[in-house]
Formats: structure tokens, sequence, C-alpha cells
């Protein structure tokens, strides 16, 4: 079971609701253990409602696997009438790091913007017979099979520039609202970055994620960076156990945006070799591919993206205004 938790992990600090004494995240409603957070009442459409501490199984109907990995399983249901994605958080060999990725989930939960994959209901419990190991169920927004990743690599021709630009400042709207809230994602990449039927981006897998107010809590955070996000798209700072900062966002999504445009991986070689490379030498995916050669604004704005120094990348807000000024 889960270490308690305090509610201010759960909700922002200005929800304007009253919340009273309590010790523990944890407890028993009608025999079910669940989140112990304030619950809207259920009236209205779906989209319209706060995330719930309670699932009601009974509504969860149809369920289809649709994908899985370290973390568990994820499938396709039906809760509540519209259809919703739905995440079994298993413990892996690491259960402390399994705990804090279902915690993590919940960082923008009370979030609600159209380039975030919503989160709709979470629970520490499973209604699978099967639930051994299970730490937590997450229902959340159905946002679609395919992700930005398969979009780059599987298309048969390369995306157009107006999509790639479209692409990455859904993602950059995305950051700018985590970052308002005082939450960086820790992860961003192709794959975790999920493409709607109507071609929106939207941001998923909070699993790294944390909130910056126990980032700059220097006995949480390096515990907490134990965890990682891809090697690949990490910040250097980070690779140095520094100070977690909306900067380590920025510079994954400098990686993100070089992939759009070049549909190549951003380094091979031997994963320990590109770590030390990236932090020692200052090793970044190349940018004097020929698809830079008339480009010459985003070849700029990728590289200070992935400045060493935090500081001197853009912000998610004038990451969105640069990509608005991009000529035709």
């Amino acid at each position: 079971m889960p270490s308690p938790i305090p509610v201010t992990r759960l909700l922002p600090r200005d929800f304007g609701l009253e919340l009273g004494v309590c010790s523990s995240p944890l407890t028993k409603q009608s025999g079910d253990t669940t989140l112990r957070v304030p619950v809207i009442a259920f009236h209205g459409k779906l989209a319209c409602r706060l995330w719930s501490s309670v699932i009601h199984w009974r509504e969860l109907r149809d369920l289809e696997p649709i994908g899985s990995g370290g973390f568990g399983l994820v499938s396709r249901a039906t809760y509540l009438g519209e259809t919703v994605a739905m995440k079994r958080v298993r413990c892996a060999k690491n259960k402390l790091a399994s705990r804090q990725s279902f915690w993590a989930e919940l960082n923008a939960a009370h979030l609600r913007h159209e380039n975030l994959v919503r989160v709709i209901a979470a629970s520490t419990q499973s209604n699978a017979t099967d639930d051994d190991g299970v730490i937590g169920t997450i229902i959340m927004e159905y946002a679609g099979d395919l992700n930005l990743q398969q979009l780059i690599y599987s298309a048969a021709e390369p995306l157009r520039r107006e999509s790639c630009v479209r692409h990455a400042t859904d993602v950059a709207r995305a950051l700018r609202h985590l970052h308002a809230h005082g939450v960086v994602h820790l992860d961003v990449k192709p794959a975790n970055v999920l493409v709607s039927h109507a071609g929106v981006c939207k941001l998923a897998d909070f699993g790294c994620s944390l909130k910056l107010e126990i980032a700059r809590d220097r006995d949480a955070s390096p515990r907490r960076l134990e965890i990682g996000g891809t090697y690949t798209h990490r910040a250097p700072e980070l690779l140095r156990g520094e100070d977690v900062t909306p900067g380590a966002d920025v510079y994954s999504f400098g990686v993100t945006l070089w992939q759009l445009f070049t549909r190549e991986p951003p380094y091979e070689g031997e994963r320990q070799h590109v770590l030390y490379a990236v932090v020692a030498f200052n090793l970044r995916p190349d940018l004097n591919k020929p698809v830079f050669n008339t480009s010459g604004p985003i070849k700029d704005l990728i590289s200070r993206c992935w400045s060493a120094e935090p500081n001197q990348r853009p912000s998610a807000e004038q990451l969105l205004t640069e990509l608005s000024e991009l000529p035709a």
C-alpha cells in the first residue's frame, strides 16, 4: 500500500474546498480503498467533472487491452457511457519507483487543457481478479491509438513543415499550462504525445512528473530523480543530479522537435556513452541535416532549447511565440 501522501500532492493550493485533517489519502468507503480527496457530485457531462478519487467499477465495461509496458497494462473501455483509457499500474522490481510513478500520474489530474490527456478517476484498487501487484488504477480520457512516435517514423512520406509546427505548438501549449501550474513533465518525447483523430496532440504519461514545490525540497528531490525519464531526451543538469526546472521539459521538447523534422533517432551508440558525452562534451543530435538548410529559425530554436544552461533556454511561452512567427 502506498505511503501516506499529503493531500496537497493531489490538489492545487487554491482549490477552494474545506479539507480538514487528513494524515493519509487512503480511507475506506463502502468497502473499497479509495483516495481520500473531495469529489464533486456526479452531474452533467463527464468532461465537465473534476477528477474523481472513486472509480465506479460497475460503470466500467468493454475492456480491451491496447498496450503494455513496465508500468502495467492500458485498456480501452467504456466508463459512464464514454470511451476511456484505463491504466493498471503494477509493482515492478523497484517497488518504490512503481509507487512514486502511480502518484506522479496524478500530479496534473486537477488540470484541464485540450493538449493534456485528462484524468477522470483513480483508485488504489483494481477490479481484476488477478490484481496481485497492482498499485492502482487510473481512468483517463481516450485520445486515440496513435502517438507522435508512430506518426513520425511510420508515415510513408515525411511530415509537412506546417504539420511539424502544428504538432510542436500543441506540445508547447501543454507545457505552458503545466509550468504555469507548477508541474514539470520530465519525460517529454514523441511516444508520450498522443495524436487524436482530429490531429490534436495531447501530452500523456505523467509517471515521471514532479511538482516544482517538491522539486525545491532538497530532502525529497534526489530520491525522486532516480525514476528518471528517457535518457535520449533527458536534460544534462538532471543527469548530473542538479535542480529540476521547467527548462528540463524545454530541453526534451527541443529533441522532440528535431525528431519531427528529421525523422531519425536522436543518437546511436551505447546508452552510457551517450549519457557521458551529453554531460561532458555537450553532445546533441546533429543539426547539420539537409532539412535544416532552409529552416534557419527552426535550427536556431532547437539549438537554444537544448542549451547546456537551463536559464538560457526559452520558456514554453516563448516557444509558442517563436513557433507562431516562423515563416510559412
